[in-house]
């Protein structure tokens, strides 16, 4: 017989490889779910300002549509009161050609120099049948959302 082995073992495969590949691995599952969670939050931050914007653009139309100016009147921002009196905009309202029918096509919301606004575009039928799309602004004013501006 010889003196030595005629075969040899196989080199042991290098652990350290196989150590970083699961870190780098757990690193990428990591970071995963923190980006599904931060635009989770994103998504629940943005949802919850653009249900209240969208409601206060919606009960403001529908306030105007059912004649009900005083109620629709009180939902405008101070800076539009001011523009506007009571009487003055129940009579912009109520002139010809009359809003019928109106549907909410899209809600954004934002930040400008630290206060949040949104804008709601809608579609507005007139009694007279023609169809408008508009911009209704909406912004934050003590606490609540309020319709700004001329909105129709």
């Amino acid at each position: 017989m010889a003196d030595g082995q005629s075969w040899t073992r196989p080199a042991r495969p290098v652990r350290r490889l196989r150590v970083a590949g699961a870190v780098t691995a757990l690193a990428a599952v990591m970071l995963c779910v923190g980006a599904a969670g931060v635009g989770t939050f994103s998504f629940q931050s943005v949802w919850r300002a653009s249900g209240p914007v969208r409601s206060t653009a919606d009960a403001f139309l529908r306030e105007v549509v059912a004649g009900q100016v005083e109620a629709a009147y009180d939902r405008l921002c101070t800076d539009t009161r001011r523009r506007w009196s009571a009487l003055g905009f129940a009579a912009w309202v109520r002139t010809a050609p009359v809003l019928t029918r109106h549907e909410i096509v899209d809600v954004s919301v934002a930040t400008r120099s630290g206060r949040p606004h949104g804008t709601v575009r809608v579609r507005l039928t007139r009694a007279s049948g023609p169809v408008q799309d508009r911009q209704v602004p909406v912004v934050r004013e003590d606490g609540r959302w309020r319709v700004c501006g001329d909105p129709f």
